[in-house]
């Protein structure tokens, strides 16, 4: 089979997607890339092998003692305990510096390929250990560390399996990050509906729902997952999807980390890759956010929906610095970016964004720059950079706009980090997408967003997250719901069940007791405290 036939096999393993460490005093003039590249809606470490056969203490998660040894025997990965010198490291491979000192599994499997799942899960079940999953460390309140139980860590199941250009169709392990995907699929002409930051793996974004680049047109991630393999909590391998499985197919669809399995390979439905992308931005003083935010209101119903347009608050880039001192440095943007068949298309489709009552005021702007979806993600990598100290939620709302961000203004003034923003994407086109309704996923409004607090110190962690504890106080009246896969589940477990819609939120619970009355995995609170 060559790289020409219908179906591509791509057996490489495919490398992990690095964003450049920033730091509080991250040169916010990156920022200023966005203008022409912008619009968002969002080590591998190695243990070695004890020889000998390991007693695990009792512990939360855990049940009598256990044999490390004998699960090491029936795996082909490894298996660390916490007497393991790279326990440790493994642990706490994570996005999110912040919220990581206390809590610890009991052991990490980090599988080396599917089978091991099998064994894992079969093993934990056995042993009355509960199971949680780490699909790639990036969620922003690291669901994935417990105290107590095991750890299933799939770093290593990152291979794209097949892509087949004629059906647009693709086979994926879990572990490939949105940058990879593009990547695999732009090369033939096709794409998906990933996330918009570049390290985020599949896994995770698609069992929350999917929140996408094109999501006017392409719909939610999730939309287009045909069909699931994953392992259950008996240790079985299925395939879930509308026809079998279907109570497993809906709650991977949504479910985040209170899924109850270890989903194995996705199967995925392709587009055409846009002939064009372009991207339009505005900088206005952040003083006029409320004028902004009421035009934007007044035009986005008029916009096509395969505009993606977003307001923010943020620092403002060196290069018009200068120009808000005033303001604290802060500013506001507007981005815009267009997926279409062509640049004169893409330019006519933009040009309402030109119009803006107070555009004189207007500090810079670009005006719809060619892109593609690498330049895409390093401008979203820019906003969002690693290793940093992040509480994040992300809130629907169908509030007016302005009164949203009226609410936190002044406020924004006050952030205790350059690197804090605050966004709300605004969906165009007359219609909200809606959420399927054969998916555990929820939500749906006119406006997605909410704080990013970021900082580095760990001895800023009090004034920050007092900052955007207010920031939630301040938001709290605009809410509609919030995104289980960008919000702190940990420290506000509410938020949760306000992820879900009463009917979807108790169908979940309903299935989560029968398909794992032993309680095998973790349940959304379990082992947080």
């Amino acid at each position: 089979m060559t790289e020409n036939s219908e179906t591509m096999i791509v057996e490489n393993n495919l490398k992990t997607d690095q964003d450049t460490p920033g730091s509080d005093a991250t040169d916010v003039s990156r920022r200023r890339f966005l203008a022409s590249s912008l619009a968002v809606a969002g080590s591998l470490l190695v243990g070695q092998s004890v020889a000998h056969s390991e007693r695990l203490p009792d512990n939360a998660g855990v049940h009598g003692n256990l044999d490390a040894n004998a699960l090491r025997k029936s795996i082909k990965g490894q298996v660390l305990t916490r007497t393991d010198t790279d326990f440790e490291k493994v642990a706490l491979d994570v996005w999110n510096k912040y919220g990581t000192s206390k809590r610890r599994p009991q052991l990490i499997v980090r599988v080396a390929n599917e089978q091991d799942v099998v064994e894992a899960v079969k093993f934990a079940k056995a042993s009355k250990l509960k199971v949680v999953v780490r699909g790639g460390g990036h969620n922003w309140c690291n669901p994935s560390l417990r105290d107590g139980g095991m750890m299933i860590d799939l770093t290593n199941l990152n291979k794209v399996i097949s892509i087949d250009p004629k059906e647009r169709k693709a086979v994926v392990q879990p572990i490939i990050s949105n940058r990879e995907i593009q990547h695999h699929l732009n090369a033939q002409n096709l794409s998906y509906p990933s996330g918009h930051c570049p390290p985020v793996k599949l896994s995770g974004y698609l069992l929350c729902g999917g929140m996408s680049w094109n999501q006017g047109v392409w719909g939610t991630g999730i939309g287009s997952v045909e069909a699931v393999e994953l392992v259950t909590p008996n240790g079985e391998m299925i395939t879930a999807n509308k026809d079998q499985n279907n109570d497993y197919y809906w709650a991977a669809r949504g479910a985040g980390p209170g899924f109850f399995g270890v989903a194995t390979r996705y199967h995925l439905k392709l587009y055409d890759l846009p002939k064009a992308i372009a991207c339009s931005s505005y900088y206005y003083p952040i003083g006029e956010v409320d004028t902004v935010a009421h035009w934007l209101e007044s035009i986005a119903s008029k916009l096509p929906p395969n505009i993606e347009l977003s307001l923010f608050m943020l620092t403002a880039p060196s290069e018009i610095a200068e120009k808000c001192k005033a303001d604290a440095g802060k500013v506001c943007m507007v981005t815009a970016t267009i997926f279409t068949d062509s640049i004169e298309e893409a330019k006519s489709s933009l040009k309402p964004l030109d119009d803006c009552p107070i555009i004189g005021k207007c500090l810079s702007k670009t005006i719809a720059m060619p892109s593609n979806f690498e330049a895409l993600f390093d401008a979203s990598g820019a906003l969002w950079p690693a290793d940093h100290r992040n509480q994040v939620e992300a809130i629907f709302s169908n509030a007016k706009l302005a009164d949203v961000f009226k609410a936190v203004g002044d406020h924004f003034l006050k952030t205790p980090s350059p690197a804090s923003l605050i966004m709300f994407a605004i969906f165009t086109g007359s219609k909200v997408p809606t959420p399927l309704p054969d998916a555990a996923f929820s939500m749906s409004a006119r406006y997605y967003g909410g704080p990013w607090t970021m900082w580095t110190k760990a001895g800023d962690d009090y004034a920050n997250t007092q900052w955007h504890k207010k920031c939630l106080e301040l938001l709290k009246p605009y809410v509609a719901g919030y995104y289980v896969g960008e919000s702190d589940t940990v420290t506000y477990p509410n938020i949760v069940q306000e992820s879900y819609t009463q009917t979807k939120w108790k169908r979940l619970q309903e299935l989560r007791k029968k398909y794992d009355p032993d309680g095998v995995f973790f349940n959304y609170s379990d082992g947080l405290t």
